[in-house]
């Protein structure tokens, strides 16, 4: 009896330099392994092979074969998850103004405050929708502008945030993206009370490019500041820092990296370094910003070290702004799908003292770009994306980019084995580690 199985549309290979093995990824698995050439051939023929093959239960472990049509799973995913009630994100931003100008930014910062008055419409907001949902757990994201100039807000709408977490049965998790100027032990004891989980700080390089980019809004230079607070606190969180890079800062990667973990070594804080590029937008734009993007080729040797560590099985959306749920809230109450919109009132799609998750499209002051977003996660893609191999991993883009007719496609599309090597790599790196302290062999599965 034939086998039932099929080759999954979604793998992915590269024959490993200086030996025979070739390195496989099955994308929609999010699984890295390496075969003989043996194993190549059976898998060409596992059509073939019969249903009692003793290779078949290894590449249905590996993903590399399935009975069933992984990019329709795909889109039953991204139905699903348009509506996942399990968990509720959102992203609160208690003023829009920032103490930096930093010419690459999305947003036109304006000062303001939210006021006690919408404090309590948020609380109100949330307590419907933890009601409505049933969610199991509230997850906060604080944004700005620059949280960290209203930390008396971050600290009292946490502690009723929490409180209100916990009437409904709901695990409360909080994060927080900062420029990391203004910490101090006082605003750090308040995020260990509002429960902070992990902090995104951003460093452009080391101190002459940073402060080319990231400096105060009056003038002066930030770098010195930001690396004497992480050296100087004790912070009991995991510290993310992120470069932001473009020509003129990109040699500046790997020295930050090391920078990073110098700083790590010497606080005995968890502090770790990724890299993304600087991406043009419509604020950074008018401001004329005046830097040079990377290209392509410049993107992918930047951003694979990143890729590879977020490498995981596929899901149905890019990111929140397609799941009802979530969220973003500005300083007004004003309600957002894309947290790069937060400062761009005309693009809100209601208010958390008018809005009905109950009601949702008449209750919306602007119901088409509620419906825009959610729209935007899978199956609804342009036909070359519901094609493509790369689908798990990408799943059509960032849904801004595609709202204006763009296909944002990764940056090594093209370079599969490139992107198939790095991974093997890293499953290589992580068997050693796991060897070294007796944990499991062998590779992502």
């Amino acid at each position: 009896m034939d086998s039932k199985w099929h080759r999954s549309r979604y793998n992915l290979f590269a024959k490993v330099p200086g030996t025979d093995r070739i390195a496989g990824v099955n994308l929609y698995k999010g699984i890295c392994g390496d075969y003989s050439p043996v194993e190549m051939y059976l898998l060409s023929e596992v059509e073939n092979l019969p249903v009692d093959h003793p290779i078949i239960e290894r590449f249905r472990k590996r993903g590399l074969i399935s009975d069933y049509d992984e990019r329709e799973a795909l889109y039953t995913m991204g139905r699903l998850g348009t509506m996942d009630h399990r968990e509720i994100g959102l992203t609160i931003c208690p003023t829009m103004g920032c103490n930096f100008d930093c010419p690459y930014c999305f947003e036109d910062h304006k000062p303001g405050r939210m006021t006690p008055e919408v404090q309590d419409q948020v609380v109100a907001f949330v307590e419907k929708i933890l009601q409505l949902s049933g969610a199991k757990a509230l997850k906060v994201t604080w944004f700005g502008g620059e949280p960290l100039l209203m930390p008396d807000i971050i600290d009292s709408l946490s502690v009723r945030l929490m409180e209100l977490a916990n009437q409904h049965g709901a695990e409360y998790r909080a994060s927080i993206i900062t420029n990391g100027y203004l910490l101090d032990h006082s605003v750090l004891d308040i995020l260990v009370r509002s429960k902070i989980e992990h902090m995104q700080i951003t460093l452009d390089g080391l101190r002459e490019n940073h402060d080319a980019t990231r400096h105060l809004a009056g003038g002066g230079g930030t770098f010195d500041r930001i690396i004497r607070n992480l050296k100087e606190l004790s912070i009991p969180f995991q510290v993310k820092i992120r470069q932001n890079v473009h020509e003129g800062n990109r040699q500046d990667v790997e020295p930050l990296k090391e920078l990073v973990r110098s700083v790590a070594e010497e606080s005995g804080n968890d502090i770790c370094h990724y890299a993304f590029h600087v991406a043009a937008n419509d604020a950074s734009s008018r401001r004329g910003s005046g830097l040079e993007l990377l290209n392509d080729e410049e993107k992918l040797t930047t951003e694979l070290p990143l890729y590879v560590t977020r490498f995981k099985a596929a899901r149905g959306h890019y990111c929140s702004a397609t799941r009802f749920w979530d969220v973003g809230i500005d300083e007004a109450g004003r309600l957002y799908k894309c947290w790069e919109h937060v400062d761009k009132p005309e693009l809100s799609f209601g208010t958390v003292d008018t809005w009905d998750p109950t009601n949702p499209i008449d209750t919306a002051t602007n119901p088409d770009i509620l419906c825009s977003f959610l729209n935007m996660a899978l199956p609804n893609l342009d036909p070359k994306c519901a094609e493509c191999i790369w689908l798990p991993a990408c799943v059509g883009g960032c849904p801004v980019r595609r709202l204006e007719g763009r296909i944002d496609c990764i940056n090594y599309k093209d370079k599969p084995e490139v992107y198939v090597l790095k991974l093997y790599e890293q499953m290589m790196k992580n068997n050693e580690n796991n060897n070294e302290t007796g944990g499991d062999h062998g590779s992502k599965d």
